[in-house]
């Protein structure tokens, strides 16, 4: 079963028991998460593709660890100019286990509502004469 969620801004192909990394979530290690944007599901011959999400259809997941990407260095030069400066950058992620594939169990009552129909009225138009 192949999964197409979006967390946090971006897309990530998952199934059940897969360990990914994501951008920093800043809940407790061990924690549960609920992500209920899912785009796309494939089990088998049965595909789903929602409109821009599945509706009734969510994804469990458990955070594992924390932790941050090697350090990018940025370098800035002017040439000629005597200007030079150098940062370094490490971003933070943290690391879930998809846990369970499942649908929601909401239940939605729709509400009918009587609408009350008007009879148009016709006014008779103006002849210009000229």
């Amino acid at each position: 079963m192949n999964v197409l969620i979006e967390i946090l801004g971006k897309q990530f192909k998952v199934d059940k028991g897969d360990k990914i990394k994501v951008p920093y979530i800043n809940k407790e290690v061990g924690e549960k998460l609920t992500f209920d944007k899912v785009l796309y599901i494939e089990d088998g011959d049965k595909k789903e593709i929602g409109n821009p999400y599945v509706k009734g259809k969510n994804i469990e997941a458990k955070i594992i660890d924390h932790g941050s990407y090697d350090k990018v260095i940025v370098f800035k030069m002017k040439r000629r100019k005597g200007y030079q400066k150098k940062n370094g950058h490490k971003q933070k992620f943290s690391l879930i286990e998809i846990s369970k594939i499942a649908s929601s169990k909401k239940t939605t009552a729709k509400k009918t509502t009587a609408k009350k129909t008007t009879a148009k009225k016709t006014t008779a138009k103006k002849k210009v004469d000229k």
